[in-house]
C-alpha cells in the first residue's frame, strides 16, 4: 500500500506536503537503490488477478448441479443391482455433461485471452535526476512520472507540474470528454470525477505534458479500488440455475414418494421385499429424466454457438439463457449506447444552419446548407473559413491504419478535423496551404486557442477557436457566405448557440482575422479585430442502429436505463435521440448522482424504477442501482466497458462488457463479452434468450409425461399385483435413446416468431407454469391408459409376455414420436411451423424407428433387453393410440389456457 497523508487525500495536500509525505524530490525523483527497495516493499505495480482454480477442480464444479445428483444416484442404484450395462449408460451421460461443460468454460477463457489488451506498458520516471524508461509494473510510490499525449497514465499521480495536460477519463468516471489536469490543490471532499490534480492509473493523456508524484500503485489505485469492489460483489444464480434446482428438488420429493409407496402397497400385498425392492427401483429409474441435464448443457451450447456467430463471448453456459429472462438493462452511455467518438453535427453561420452527415472518425458524409442542398464553401466564404478553422487551429492527429483509425488529441479537436475533411478541407493539404508560424494554446483560462499562418498571397491569417462567449465578444465584425465583411448580430449569434446546446451539442465558435505580412500573434491583439465565422455544434453520436434495439427491448417489455458519467443535459439529449426519453420528460425522469445520494432509502426504489437516466453517477452507486433493481425482483442486465462499470457488471444478473473498447477489469467481471461493441448484439442476445428459454421448457414438456407414464405404469402394476408391463432395462432403452435422438432435436427448433413481442417471464414464475403440469399430467395419464390397454390386449388375443412388453415399449416411443411434433409449439400447431424448418427432428424420428425396429427385430435385442417380435396389426394399434394421444393434445391446445 501507498504511503499516505492520515485522513486526507493526496489531492487536499500541496505539492510540498506530498513531497515530504513520500520522501521524494520533484526534480531529482528517487534514487535507483530507493525505488527498488520500495518495490520490494510494496511490490509490483500490477492488479491482483484472480485465481481460476486447477483443471481438477474446474472439472468437478461440473458436476454441482441438482440433476446430476439425481443421475448419480440412479447410476448407483442401478450398478448395485448389477445392472452393468444400464449402470453405464447413466454414468456415462453424467461424464458427458461434465465435459460438455468444462470444454465450454475453458473455450470462454480463450476467447477472453485473446481479448486481451491491457499489456505491459513502459513509464517514463525520473530517477537519481535522469529520466528514464522503465516497466509499468516497475513504478512505486514516491517516482516522479512524466507523461505527455498518447501515454497511458502508469499509477495514481499528484500533479507536480502541468503544462495543457488534458486526460481522457471514460474508462474510470464515464466522462465522455477529455477532462483539464493542473497542480492546484482540491477540497478533501472533491469526487474522483472532478479532481483536476491526480491523474488516474489506466486513464489516457490526450493533450499537453506532466509531471507527478506517484501516490498509489497496484491494487491501492482508484483501478485497483473498483477492482476490489468487484471481487466484493456477489456473484448470482441465473433464473435458469435457480429454476432447475427446484425443479430437480421437487421432482427427487416426488420420485422418493411414489418409490416409498411402491414398496409398501407391495410389502402389504405380501410381496417378496427383494422383487418388491426393485419394482420400486424401477420406478424410481422410470420416473428420472437422465437425459435432462445433457439437454440443458446442449441447448445452452447451441446458444452459445450462435451468439458467438453474433460476436458475443458467453463465459458461462447459463447466461445466454438468463439475458432471455432480463427485465431491466442498464446500460453506459460512452462507448456502449454512443460512439465515443465526438462528431460534428451542424456548423452555423450568418447564412444558417448547415448539417453535417455522418458519424464518428470516419470522413464519410457531407455538409449541406440550410436550404438542404449540397454547402458551397467558396474561396472566402464564412463556411469555409470556419471549416479551416476548425482544422488548422487544432493540434490533434487522425491516421488511418490498416483499416481503422487511430487518434491522437482531443476528440473535439479530431471532430473538428474530419468535419473539414468532409468537405475536402484535410489536414496535411490544409498545412502545406496555410504553414503554422506560431500559436496561443488553449487553456482552461483562456478559454480559446489561436494560430498565425502565411498564405500564398504574402499576407498572414490568424485563425481562432474557442469557447462562444469569449470568441464573439472579440469579435467587431462577422463573415457572409460570400466572403464579404458585414456587422456582427451578437445576439443573433448567442441565441443560435443556446439553441444548439439545448440539444445537448458542444458548441465552439471561429473567427479569422487578416494581418499584414511579417506580422507576429498576440493574445492582447486579437479583442476588437477578429471576424466571426461560424459555430461548430458536436455531440458523441448514438450507435447506428442503437435506438432501434431499445425500442425491440421495450416491445419486449424490457426497461432500459441509461447509466453514465456524464452531466444531466448531455445525458439528456442523447437519451431523447435514442428514445429513451420524451422531448419533454416527466419530472424524476433523470437522476444525477447527488439526487440518489439524497433520496431517503424508503423512497430510492420507487426513484429508481421510474427514472430512465443516471447522470453523473459514481461507480458505488452503479452497484447500489443494480442492486435496489434486484431488490424488487427485477432480473438486472448491466452493460459498459469502463473500469466503473465492473463493480455493477459482476453484482448484475447478467454482466455484458465489451471486447474491443473495454477495460480488462469490465472483461474479467461479466459473463457476456460482445466482440463487436455494439449494443444492438445486446437485443440478439435477449431473443437467443428466450428462445434457449423456449426450446428447454418445450424439452421438459415433451420428455416429462414419458417418465412419469413409466413410473405410473410401474406402480399401477405393484397396486394390481400383476406382471410389469415394462422392465426396467426396457425403461431405460427409453428414456435413453429417446432422449438423445428424439428430444434433443428440440434444442435445434428455430425460435418462433413474435418472441421479442411477449413480456419477459416473471422470475418468480416456476419452470412449469399450471397449464405445462396439467398438459404434462394429461399426456402421462393417457400413456399409461394407452400402455395398459395394449398390454392387455396383446396377452389376451394370445401373445407371450415379451411381445406384450415390446408392444408397451414400442407403444411409448412412438407416442413420443408423435407428441414431439406437437411439442415444436406450446401454443400453434405444428404445421404452422413448417415440416421441413427442423430437420434435425426428421431425422431424430428416422433414426429411433431404426432402432425400434433393431430392438423389435434383431435376436441380440431381444436377448438383452427381452423383447420379441410383434405384428403388423400390433403395430397398427400402437399408431391408432400415438394418433389418438395427439388428436387430446391438439385439443388440449387448442382450448386450453394458453402456455407461458
Amino acid at each position: 500500500m501507498p504511503v499516505k497523508a492520515p485522513g486526507s487525500g493526496h489531492h487536499a495536500l500541496a505539492v510540498h506536503e506530498v513531497v515530504l509525505l513520500l520522501e521524494t524530490d520533484t526534480h531529482r525523483g528517487l534514487s535507483a537503490s530507493e525505488a527498488a527497495g520500495r518495490r520490494e516493499r510494496f511490490g509490483p505495480n500490477v492488479l491482483p488477478t484472480a485465481a481460476r482454480g486447477s483443471v481438477l477442480r474446474r472439472l468437478l464444479r461440473q458436476f454441482q448441479n441438482p440433476l446430476v445428483y439425481v443421475l448419480l444416484v440412479a447410476g448407483l442404484v442401478t450398478l448395485l443391482l448389477r445392472e452393468y450395462v444400464d449402470a453405464a449408460v447413466i454414468l456415462g451421460v453424467v461424464v458427458v455433461n461434465a465435459v460438455i461443460g468444462f470444454l465450454q468454460e475453458s473455450k470462454a477463457e480463450a476467447a477472453l485471452d485473446a481479448l486481451r489488451t491491457m499489456v505491459r506498458t513502459e513509464a517514463r520516471v525520473v530517477r537519481d535526476g535522469r529520466p528514464r524508461r522503465v516497466p509499468s509494473d516497475d513504478v512505486v510510490p514516491g517516482d516522479l512520472v512524466l507523461v505527455e499525449a498518447g501515454d497511458k497514465v502508469p499509477a495514481d499521480l499528484r500533479l507536480a507540474r502541468a503544462d495543457e495536460v488534458r486526460v481522457d477519463e471514460s474508462t474510470l468516471t464515464g466522462e465522455s470528454q477529455p477532462v483539464r489536469k493542473d497542480e492546484v490543490v482540491v477540497a478533501d471532499e472533491t469526487p474522483v470525477a472532478d479532481r483536476s490534480n491526480v491523474l488516474y492509473s489506466g486513464t489516457l493523456v490526450t493533450g499537453g505534458s506532466a509531471a507527478g508524484l506517484a501516490v498509489a500503485t497496484g491494487a491501492e489505485t482508484e483501478l485497483g479500488r473498483i477492482h476490489r469492489l468487484v471481487g466484493s460483489a456477489q456473484v448470482l444464480d441465473t433464473p435458469l440455475t435457480t429454476k432447475l434446482a427446484r425443479f430437480s428438488r421437487v421432482l427427487t420429493v416426488v420420485i422418493l414418494l411414489l418409490a416409498g409407496v411402491t414398496f409398501a402397497v407391495g410389502v402389504l400385498r405380501g410381496e417378496r421385499a427383494g422383487e418388491t425392492f426393485t419394482a420400486a427401483v424401477a420406478l424410481a429409474v422410470g420416473a428420472i429424466p437422465e437425459g435432462l441435464p445433457a439437454a440443458v448443457t446442449i441447448t445452452l451450447a447451441i446458444g452459445v454457438a450462435r451468439m458467438a456467430r453474433q460476436q458475443a463471448v458467453i463465459r458461462r453456459l447459463p447466461a445466454v439463457e438468463t439475458l432471455g429472462s432480463t427485465t431491466v438493462i442498464c446500460t453506459d452511455k460512452t462507448g456502449t449506447l454512443t460512439e465515443n467518438q465526438m462528431t460534428v453535427r451542424a456548423v452555423w453561420t450568418l447564412a444558417g444552419r448547415h448539417s453535417v452527415s455522418g458519424s464518428g472518425y470516419a470522413a464519410a458524409g457531407e455538409i449541406r446548407d440550410p436550404d438542404g442542398g449540397i454547402a458551397r464553401t467558396g474561396q472566402d466564404g464564412a463556411l469555409r473559413w470556419s471549416l479551416l478553422a476548425g482544422v488548422a487551429c487544432n493540434d490533434a492527429r487522425l491516421d488511418e491504419r490498416d483499416d481503422r483509425c487511430v487518434v491522437l488529441g482531443d476528440p473535439t479537436e479530431v471532430a473538428m478535423l474530419v468535419a473539414g475533411a468532409k468537405v475536402g478541407l484535410r489536414a496535411a493539404e490544409v498545412a502545406a496551404e496555410l504553414p503554422r508560424v506560431a500559436a496561443i494554446p488553449f487553456t482552461s483560462e483562456r478559454q480559446f486557442m489561436a494560430t498565425l499562418h502565411d498564405t500564398r498571397d504574402g499576407e498572414r491569417v490568424v485563425l481562432v477557436k474557442g469557447a462562444v462567449e469569449r470568441v464573439v465578444e472579440w469579435c467587431a465584425e462577422a463573415l457572409d457566405e460570400e466572403g464579404r465583411t458585414v456587422s456582427l448580430d451578437r445576439r443573433a449569434v448567442l441565441a443560435a448557440a443556446g439553441e444548439l446546446a439545448g440539444e445537448g451539442l458542444r458548441v465552439l465558435a471561429t473567427a479569422m482575422a487578416r494581418v499584414g505580412g511579417g506580422a507576429g500573434l498576440a493574445e492582447e491583439d486579437l479583442p476588437g479585430n477578429l471576424a466571426f465565422t461560424g459555430l461548430h455544434a458536436m455531440l458523441d453520436p448514438p450507435r447506428a442502429a442503437v435506438a432501434d434495439a431499445i425500442a425491440a427491448c421495450r416491445r419486449a417489455g424490457i426497461a432500459v436505463k441509461m447509466i453514465t458519467g456524464d452531466h444531466r443535459t448531455t445525458a439528456s439529449a442523447i437519451a431523447v435521440r435514442l428514445g429513451l426519453l420524451d422531448a419533454e420528460p416527466g419530472p424524476g425522469a433523470v437522476l444525477s448522482g447527488t439526487d440518489l445520494a439524497e433520496l431517503p432509502d424508503a423512497e430510492r426504489p420507487a426513484a429508481v424504477d421510474r427514472a430512465s437516466v443516471f447522470a453523473r453517477v459514481s461507480p458505488e452507486q452503479k452497484l447500489r442501482l443494480v442492486e435496489a433493481l434486484q431488490a424488487d425482483g427485477q432480473v438486472v442486465a448491466m452493460t459498459g466497458d469502463g473500469v466503473n462499470d465492473a463493480p455493477a457488471l459482476r453484482q448484475a444478473n447478467i454482466g455484458v462488457a465489451m471486447g474491443r473498447s473495454g477495460t480488462e477489469v469490465a472483461k474479467e467481471a461479466a459473463d457476456i463479452v460482445l466482440t463487436d461493441d455494439d449494443f444492438t448484439t445486446i437485443e440478439a442476445a435477449v431473443e437467443e434468450g428466450r428462445g434457449v428459454f423456449a426450446n428447454l421448457t418445450k424439452f421438459i414438456t415433451w420428455t416429462l409425461p414419458t417418465n412419469t407414464g413409466e413410473g405410473l405404469v410401474v406402480l399401477v402394476a405393484i397396486v394390481l399385483g400383476t406382471a410389469l408391463p415394462i422392465l426396467p432395462s426396457q425403461i431405460l432403452w427409453i428414456n435413453m435413446t429417446t432422449a438423445v435422438l428424439l428430444g434433443l432435436t428440440l434444442a435445434f427448433e428455430p425460435k418462433e416468431a413474435g418472441v421479442m413481442e411477449r413480456p419477459p417471464r416473471d422470475p418468480a414464475q416456476p419452470l412449469l407454469t399450471g397449464a405445462l403440469v396439467a398438459r404434462v399430467l394429461l399426456v402421462a395419464a393417457l400413456l399409461v391408459a394407452g400402455a395398459w390397454w395394449l398390454f392387455e390386449w396383446e396377452l389376451g388375443s394370445g401373445a407371450e409376455l415379451p411381445e406384450a412388453r415390446t408392444a408397451a415399449v414400442n407403444l411409448f416411443v412412438t407416442v413420443q414420436a408423435f407428441y414431439l411434433l406437437s411439442c415444436r409449439s406450446l401454443t400453434r400447431s405444428p404445421w404452422r411451423l413448417g415440416l421441413f424448418s427442423n430437420r434435425w427432428l426428421l431425422a431424430g424420428v428416422l433414426l429411433q424407428a431404426l432402432g425400434q425396429a433393431a430392438l423389435t427385430y434383431l435376436p441380440v435385442m431381444n436377448t438383452l433387453f427381452r423383447t420379441a417380435p410383434i405384428g403388423a396389426d400390433t403395430w397398427l394399434r400402437i399408431v391408432a393410440v400415438a394418433v389418438a394421444v395427439s388428436a387430446v393434445v391438439a385439443v388440449h391446445k387448442r382450448f386450453g389456457r394458453r402456455l407461458g
